[in-house]
């Protein structure tokens, strides 16, 4: 962290701790009332209950205390529990919970769009309007563009993971378990090849060739002058981690303002400071017409957001945007208090410091067991890519068991990847050196019983 910044604080004590085995009887019978009330297809990686969470630390109802490499899929970046959010949270609380802005708004919308026009990449006037979750972010950043355009093609890539609504289930690119069982899906969806330098035919292509060569399959199978949107994640989340190749986001944003495609980027789970940067498109100097938010927004709060050229959003006729939940004031309220912890405490500098702890430990991890086969990522958005020994074949049962060794020793571990055969590192970006070391321990210590 930099010097200027302020240090983190921390209510619970940042230490593993595991005082039996788990789930403990309180989580085993917790387990029990979810089983008759809560549907089968709500699944849970994890097998113990939360009673509190703070920092890197998450504590079960049976005393135990895990650290947390998971952030909730990369939500409490600011830790679960963080004053400042609490405290305007609890403000917010005390005036009123709800209004609706499209009935009676309020300054907290407004002011959360303000602070969305300053942190997006770009100098042009710009409009945002705010929604409860990632998925509705990008369904509406895709309603905006075919308004906007007057055209109804999307494009989006492979490994792509956009949502669990039906339009974005069709803009996600795995089945199991997001898509399968639940069509129809929406229509004018087309899916081109991403740029996966671990996994290309040709190791040598550049991201430039690599863009020119979904640009040639756009304009051989719809025809840019049909297409109202591409939308890409800079850096894949679900899908693996994938960090496409140097050249191949910029060549795909310049061709796509040549032929008058909005250029969307879904920043949802790579905003907020989490590669190193406010945004992760900022890595290569890409502006977006138009950028989907969520997740680390505002620190566990239900909030989301679609920020963009104004003329793209004030494009659409007034009240075709909105929802009654849309902006919630208390998740305003938390969202200024996030962007302002996050700049208080350098959180941007704090998820390089992050990577430069962790991929050296992991690349020698690497060389020493031959069961991974890259290390890839950015700030605090990184993930190991398992392989069955001597090949690139996906190693899924490794990352399953990783995982589980991992649990067992008190570290909360995420796997992803279209293969089932990434694991991802998402630490709350206000984990101390000393919690983040001793989880990079645990992870370490599995990888090797796995070689």
């Amino acid at each position: 962290m930099s010097t200027s910044a302020t240090e983190p604080t921390y209510r619970l004590e940042q230490k593993r701790n595991i005082t039996g085995t788990f789930p403990g009887p309180k989580s085993a019978a917790l387990n029990e009332r979810r089983a008759a009330v809560v549907a089968k297809g709500v699944a849970s990686s994890v097998p113990v209950y939360v009673q509190d969470a703070d920092g890197g630390i998450i504590q079960d109802v049976d005393g135990n205390s895990f650290i947390d490499l998971g952030s909730g899929i990369a939500v409490t970046s600011v830790g679960a529990s963080d004053p400042a959010v609490v405290a305007a949270a609890q403000e917010q609380v005390a005036r009123f919970t709800h209004t609706c802005f499209m009935v009676t708004p309020y300054e907290g919308y407004v002011a959360v769009a303000e602070k969305l026009a300053e942190l997006t990449p770009g100098t042009h006037e710009k409009r945002t309007v705010l929604f409860n979750s990632g998925a509705e972010a990008v369904e509406n950043a895709i309603k905006i563009a075919r308004s906007a355009t007057g055209r109804q093609a999307v494009v989006a890539f492979d490994h792509a993971y956009h949502g669990r609504t039906n339009l974005t289930m069709g803009l996600t690119a795995k089945a199991m378990p997001y898509k399968t069982g639940f069509g129809p899906f929406a229509s004018e969806i087309y899916r081109m090849p991403m740029s996966y330098p671990f996994r290309e035919e040709n190791p040598e292509i550049t991201g430039t060739e690599a863009a020119e060569r979904a640009i040639l399959a756009i304009e051989k199978q719809i025809g840019a002058d049909q297409l109202a949107a591409l939308l890409i994640e800079p850096i894949q989340g679900e899908g693996g981690f994938i960090v496409p190749a140097e050249g191949f986001l910029p060549r795909l944003a310049a061709w796509a303002k040549e032929n008058g495609i909005v250029f969307i980027a879904d920043e949802v789970q790579s905003g907020f400071c989490r590669t190193g940067e406010w945004f992760a498109v900022n890595h290569e100097g890409v502006v977006p017409d138009i950028m989907t938010m969520a997740k680390g927004i505002a620190g566990g709060m239900p909030l989301s957001a679609v920020t963009g050229r104004a003329d793209l959003l004030d494009a659409v006729h007034p009240g075709g945007l909105g929802g009654t939940y849309g902006g919630n004031p208390v998740a305003c309220a938390s969202a200024l208090a996030v962007i302002e912890t996050m700049i208080e405490q350098d959180l941007a500098g704090r998820a390089r410091r992050i990577e430069e702890l962790t991929v050296p430990r992991l690349q020698e991890t690497a060389e020493k067991t031959g069961v991974i086969g890259e290390v890839r990522g950015r700030g605090a958005m990184l993930a190991i890519e398992l392989v069955k020994p001597g090949s690139k074949a996906p190693n899924a049962e490794a990352a399953k068991a990783i995982a589980a060794a991992c649990l067992a020793e008190g570290v909360i571990i995420l796997t992803c990847g279209t293969y089932g055969n990434v694991i991802r590192l998402l630490p709350p970006l206000v984990i101390s050196d000393e919690l983040l070391s001793d989880g990079l321990d645990v992870l370490e210590a599995a990888i090797r019983a796995q070689a």
